[in-house]
This record gives structure tokens, sequence and C-alpha cells, in this order.
């Protein structure tokens, strides 16, 4: 025990170390005015959410302890969802509102060990193998429609979105029962149909507990982030792959890449197949989680929030790493948790700080892509200027 406490101690101070020097690299020398204001249009989201959350934090009355532990409880519930829209940004297709078609995938597994009564990390074992073949089929599927609409994918794949959802309510809402056998009690009495509300009670919080870390009143759950952390370097080495210099390579120009002999079509489907293989096992981690499942809706929003805890984090949609995944989630739930209770104080209406965050989820996407448009409308401007002048020096 003492040698894994030192450990942990250690972990910490090179943690230290690591962001005292990210900052001296970054910030020692003396900014210039261009510098200073590019960095504050580069980091308006961020820079607006640290604000919004520690007005929250103010205002909502929680202690610190409170705080941190919810913010634990959600960086382990939605981390993997996030990061599973890093590979579509590697291989230049934005953000991959398509994820919740892994949702759903994930969710449809969920629901097929809970009627076998099949418990505990097997209970998701075999949640995540029901949905590997669906996430696979879903995403090439996706993938291959997205190559028909290149320039426009992020739009096309929240239109799939909608669009799989619907034949997902078909099957939960009327193929469960008489075309698929369910024989428990998630069944409507009237014989076919998943109830509202599916209890999960036999795989809740069966990855969270499963090494139990308790510091003070404040619970850590290690298995979940060992998980999350796996994930990270899965993410890290992956981009030092062929598929992932390939998936870059894509980004920068799909015809030079094309030119370079790499299968640009192909790249682009498996960039969408991973990315919402992913998201099922996310969604499973979510759930257990929560402990229950919401049949019909616990899907429908999740691409729209991970996206935004994205971008809340500094990404955008042509760039983000995985530091953009955790500074996101901690900023974007951090305004989530504090906003109702910040609104029920300030003017006494808790229900203000609902609207607040459901506005703030979709108007940070909505600045992220003008700020996007922006910054590449003034690189393409400046690239042409100097083009001209290099034109202009050498006819001279």
């Amino acid at each position: 025990m003492k040698n894994f406490f030192s450990k942990i101690g250690a972990f910490f101070v090179n943690l230290w170390n690591s962001i005292k020097g990210y900052f001296v690299r970054n910030f020692s020398k003396k900014p210039t005015l261009n510098g200073t204001k590019e960095a504050l249009i580069k980091n308006i989201v961020p820079i607006m959410f640290i604000i919004i959350g520690i007005i929250g934090i103010i205002f909502s009355g929680f202690t610190g302890t409170a705080i941190v532990n919810e913010l634990l409880t959600r960086l382990a519930r939605n981390s993997f969802l996030v990061i599973s829209l890093l590979v579509p940004i590697m291989a230049g297709m934005g953000l991959n509102f398509g994820m919740t078609l892994g949702a759903m995938a994930g969710q449809i597994g969920l629901l097929f060990i809970t009627d076998w009564g099949v418990v505990g990390i097997p209970g998701l074992v075999l949640a995540a193998i029901i949905s590997t073949p669906i996430s696979i089929f879903l995403g090439w599927w996706c993938g291959t429609i997205l190559n028909k609409a290149k320039g426009r994918e992020m739009v096309t794949s929240y239109i799939i979105g909608f669009f799989v959802n619907g034949v997902y309510q078909l099957v939960v809402l009327f193929m469960m029962g008489p075309v698929i056998p369910i024989k428990s009690e998630i069944l409507l009495p009237r014989g076919h149909g998943i109830r509202n509300m599916v209890n999960l009670q036999g795989v809740r919080k069966a990855i969270d507990n499963l090494i139990p870390l308790k510091i003070g009143s404040i619970n850590v759950p290690i298995a979940t982030f060992i998980l999350i952390a796996l994930l990270c370097v899965f993410i890290v080495w992956f981009r030092k792959t062929k598929l992932g210099q390939d998936m870059r390579a894509v980004s920068g120009d799909m015809e030079v890449a094309r030119a370079s002999g790499i299968n640009v079509e192909r790249t682009r489907v498996l960039s969408i197949i991973i990315s919402t293989l992913l998201a099922g096992y996310g969604m499973i981690i979510y759930l257990q989680n929560m402990g229950t499942l919401n049949t019909y809706n616990s899907h429908m929003q999740i691409g729209m929030f991970s996206a935004a805890a994205l971008l809340v984090g500094g990404a955008s949609v042509a760039k983000a790493s995985i530091k953009n995944v955790f500074l996101g989630v901690i900023l974007f739930h951090l305004m989530f948790y504090v906003s109702p209770y910040a609104g029920k104080n300030l003017i006494g209406e808790a229900q203000l700080g609902e609207y607040f965050r459901v506005f703030v989820s979709y108007g940070v996407i909505t600045i992220a892509l003008v700020i996007y448009e922006v910054s590449k409308k003034r690189e393409n401007k400046i690239a042409a200027t100097a083009l001209r002048e290099s034109t202009e020096g050498g006819a001279k």
C-alpha cells in the first residue's frame, strides 16, 4: 500500500512538472499585441466557459468537495464518448455526429443482456460484443454515404443520425417482442416494445466500482479511468501507424493523398467505423454509470453534447487532441452541473439553468464553426497574398 501511494505521489509530481513546463514554454516569452490577440481568438470558447464556470461556482453554493466529486464522475462517464470523435477529425471529416449510431448499438447490447439476466462485468463485455458488429456495419454504411457528401460531412452525419434513430425506434418499439424474442419485464404488457425506462441494476457501476478508491468523501472510479487511459494510449499509437498517417494525409489534401497511392475513400470510411465502434463502447460505459437506460431518448443528445464538450476544450472541426477532450469535459460539465443551482439562487428559477445549458451546448458549436470558417478564410487570404507577392517578386 505504501508503494502504491508513493507511485501516486510520483505521478502527481510528474504531472505538475509537465504542466509547469508547458506554461514556461508557452508563456515565458513576452507576448506581442498580435500574438495576444491571436491567442484570445483561438481560445475564446475555453475562456468563456472558464468565466461561466467561476460565476456558476460562486452562485451555486456547492462545496469544493461536491464539485470535485461530480466532475470526476462526469469525466469518467463522458470522456470515452468524446475521445471517439478524434479519429474522424484526424481524417479531415469534422465532428462525427453519426456517433449516435454507435450509441444506439451500445444500447441494443444493454437491452439484450438485461433481458438475458447477464450481470456485472460479464454482462458489459457481452453487451460490447453484441454492439460491435452493429457498430461496424452502421459505421461502414455512414462512411460510405459521407464519401458521397465530401465537404458536407457534419450536416450529413447529423441527418443520418435522425434516419437511423427512426430505424432504431421501429426495432425497439415494434419488432422486439413479436420478431425479436424478449421474455423479461422490460417488455411492455401489450406484447411488443420495450419500456421507456429500463433498470440496469445488474450492471450499474460495474466498471466504476471494480477498483474502489475513496479519498475522504471523493469516489474515484479507477477502473473506468484505466479504460480511458488505455484509449488515449491507443489514439497516440494510432496516429503513428500507417493508417493514422494516411488519415492525416487525407485531411491535408485528398488529391495529393490519392496521388500518393492512398485509398482516400477507404481511409475515410475506416475513420467513421472506428469512431462509431468506440462510441458504442463509450455509451455502454456511460449507461453503466447512470444505472438506467432511457430507451428512446438516451442517445438523442449524445453526439451534440460530446461535440460541444470537445469544442469547449479548444478543439476545432479540423484539429483536436486528447488535452482538448479532458479540458472540454471538465469545463462543459462544470457548467452543466452548477448552472441550474446558480440560476435558482440568483433569480429563484432552476429551470432557467436548464434552458441555459441546452442553449449553450448549441451556441458553442455555432461559435466554434464561425471561428473556424473565419480563421480558414483568413489563412487562405494570407496564403493568396504571399503567393501573389512571391509571383510579383519573381517577375521583377
